[in-house]
Order: C-alpha cells, then sequence, then structure tokens
C-alpha cells in the first residue's frame, strides 16, 4: 500500500489542479445559485456506469484504456476523463456501490426501498421523473463518488492527490490548542472530480431546463451533505499516556451520517417549478408560503407514485410479499405498507445465539437457541 502524501513533495490538489487535470469546469466556481454556475448531475449515466462498472468487477481493477471505450452510454469527455484517471475509476465504481446501498439502508423500511436500482435494467420512471426519490437518488450517488475518491487520496491509493496540505499550522479547539497535524481528508479533490466527471453529460447540454435544474441542484446537495458534516479528529500525545500536546486533522463525516443527512432532506424535500430573474432561470417553491429552499436542501419536481403495485414498466416492484411491522403506526407498519390489501402471518423459527461465555484465553463460546417468531408478509 501507498504511503499517506505529507508536505511539500505532494502533488498539488487544488481545486484549479484538479479542474486542468480532469479536463473539466465542475471546480472553477464551486456551488452557485446561477443557472450558468450549476454543476449539472447525468443521474442515469452514473448509475449505467456504476452497473457496468460492477459488472467489470471480477476482471479486477479498469487499468487499460480500451475499458473505458466499452462503458457504453458515456459521452465522448467522459471517455476521455476515464482513460486519462484510469487509477481514479475504481473508487468511481466503488462510490456508486456505496451510494446504493447506502439507498437500500435508508429506504429499508418503504414502500420503494431502493430495490429498482439495483434490479431492473432500465431504471423506469421512478428517476427519471422529478420525484422525490430521483432527488434522493441524484444525491447521494454525487456524494458517494465525492466520498470515494476522497478516502482513496487519502488512504494513498492515488498518484494524482493526496493528503489535504491547505490545512497546517496550530488551531484551537474547546479552548485547547493543537497542532494540525496528521492526514486530513482532501475534500477538495473529491467534490472537484464528482463535479467533472459526473456532471459533464448534463453540462455539454446546458443547464437551463427545469429538471436539469432540479437535478444539478440536488448533485450540489448531495456533496455539501459531506462538505457541512466535516469534522475535526485528534490524538493525544505525552508521557504514560497523558495529553501534553494534540495533533488534530479534519476528517470526513461516516457515510452513514452522510445518508442519514440525505434522508431528513429527503422528508423535508421542497416542491419547486422554474421562475425566471431578469434573464436567469431558477427554481423556487411551487407554494409560495413555502421559504425558499437552500443549498442543502433536495427540491423535486413531479409527486411520486404511491409504490403499492407491481409496475414493472415504471420502475415500482409494489410492496406484495414486503415484510411489515404488524404494531406500528409508521410507514413500515402492515397497514401503510401493504396499502390496504391486508397481510399474512407466519410462524418461523430463528435460530441465534444465546448463553455466551468468555473462555481464558481467548475465545467466546456461545449455545445455539431456536424460538419461534411472527413474521408478517404483504398481500
Amino acid at each position: 500500500q501507498k504511503q499517506r502524501c505529507h508536505g511539500a513533495g505532494c502533488p498539488d490538489i487544488s481545486a484549479a489542479a484538479v479542474r486542468d487535470e480532469l479536463g473539466g469546469e465542475g471546480a472553477r466556481n464551486g456551488p452557485s445559485r446561477s443557472a450558468t454556475g450549476w454543476c449539472v448531475p447525468a443521474l442515469l449515466v452514473l448509475l449505467r456506469l456504476r452497473r457496468r462498472l460492477l459488472a467489470l468487477s471480477s476482471v479486477g481493477s479498469i487499468s487499460e484504456e480500451e475499458t473505458c471505450e466499452k462503458l457504453k452510454g458515456l459521452i465522448q469527455r467522459q471517455v476521455q476523463m476515464c482513460k486519462r484517471n484510469l487509477e481514479v475509476m475504481d473508487s468511481v465504481r466503488r462510490g456508486a456501490q456505496l451510494a446504493i446501498e447506502e439507498c437500500q439502508f435508508q429506504f429499508r423500511s418503504r414502500r420503494w426501498n431502493c430495490s429498482t436500482l439495483d434490479a431492473l435494467p432500465v431504471f423506469g420512471k421512478v428517476v427519471t421523473q422529478g420525484t422525490r426519490e430521483a432527488a434522493f437518488v441524484y444525491a447521494i450517488s454525487s456524494a458517494g463518488v465525492a466520498f470515494a475518491v476522497t478516502r482513496a487520496c487519502s488512504s494513498g491509493e492515488l498518484d494524482k492527490c493526496g493528503c489535504d496540505r491547505t490545512v497546517h499550522a496550530r488551531g484551537e479547539r474547546g479552548g485547547e490548542s493543537f497542532q494540525w497535524s496528521g492526514c486530513s481528508d482532501n475534500i477538495a479533490y473529491g467534490v472537484a472530480f464528482s463535479q467533472s466527471f459526473v456532471d459533464v453529460r448534463e453540462r455539454s447540454k446546458g443547464a437551463s431546463s427545469n429538471r436539469a435544474l432540479m437535478n444539478l441542484h440536488n448533485n450540489e446537495a448531495g456533496r455539501k451533505a459531506i462538505l457541512n458534516n466535516m469534522r475535526v479528529e485528534c490524538k493525544c500525545h505525552g508521557v504514560s499516556g497523558s495529553c501534553e500536546f494534540k495533533t488534530c486533522w479534519k476528517a470526513m463525516p461516516p457515510f452513514r451520517k452522510v445518508g442519514n443527512v440525505l434522508k431528513e432532506k429527503f422528508d423535508g424535500a421542497t416542491e419547486v417549478e422554474q421562475s425566471e430573474i431578469g434573464s436567469t432561470k431558477v427554481l423556487v417553491p411551487k407554494n409560495s408560503q413555502f421559504k425558499p429552499h437552500t443549498d442543502e436542501d433536495l427540491v423535486y419536481l413531479d409527486s411520486s407514485p404511491d409504490f403499492c403495485d407491481h409496475d414493472l414498466k415504471n420502475g415500482v416492484l409494489g410492496t406484495s410479499g414486503r415484510q411489515c411491522n404488524k404494531t406500528s403506526k409508521a410507514i413500515d407498519g402492515c397497514e401503510l405498507m401493504c396499502c390496504g390489501r391486508g397481510f399474512h402471518t407466519d410462524e418461523v423459527e430463528v435460530v441465534e445465539r444465546c448463553s455466551c461465555k468468555f473462555h481464558w484465553c481467548c475465545f467466546v463460546k456461545c449455545k445455539q437457541c431456536h424460538r419461534v417468531v411472527e413474521m408478517h408478509t404483504c398481500r
């Protein structure tokens, strides 16, 4: 494994350097509220890319330029960027997979549980329409790529980036001073790569349609879920475990935290419509009584289907056969999950570890216990 990069010998990881290296424009101005300044995500391209990259996982890493040509669905600029950044493409694959897994975790107890993203060759109207669900998928996908690329930088996997060298000198936290040291996560590089690679397709078409504005807003909101939750981690130094002085570094939040933040944004997403301010097209709340959304909020254009019935054409698997909670009144409860169709109750035997004891030295020995539980599934 490569060593983490520290000091003056590290490669230049400034936003300008990333932009020049990738040949993109995503990092030039950063997030902006203007129609031309937004970076437009290409969700379906990212998801198709994710499926193709996962299909290639059985043959190892993406190490040849010919592989980029085989990724059908990419526009020429993305193919060129892929060829120039082969070592980063495995991180893109990991980021997309991370996003799908987090989406399925966050929606595991809802009618739409993100299974359509992994099971269908065509994702249908669930994500092609401007729904809340599409807003979340755009956001979590964009965040996943930024997160995985940043993590690869910090762990020394990539030659083109290392630790964040802009964090240095001394700082103060909780009234105590400390020395910035260690390897701060290079989130600037991860965000810049996500903007440049993921967004290039829609940027090439312009960003004036209402759906493009929605997509780009949610894509940037996903990246902001990481940026706004960066944290400071520290390590104590001293004799016999004392903390005579600290060294600290900036670190990304766990991706579960990013998913939790975006799930909250999903629950409070704002329905919007396109408006014009002078010659600039922007999104505004459809209900004028609602306060304007912020850069961190998710926005959507279309109402969601109820996701009750199986409709493969539109990417809806329905809730028949889904497990539900008989006693819950929330969305995971049988009444709501099953859409009023009722549910089956079966008794199933569960095998669990029990009566665990620690034995010197050094293992834990458990018994296997059998118990019968009720399982409820939607009709």
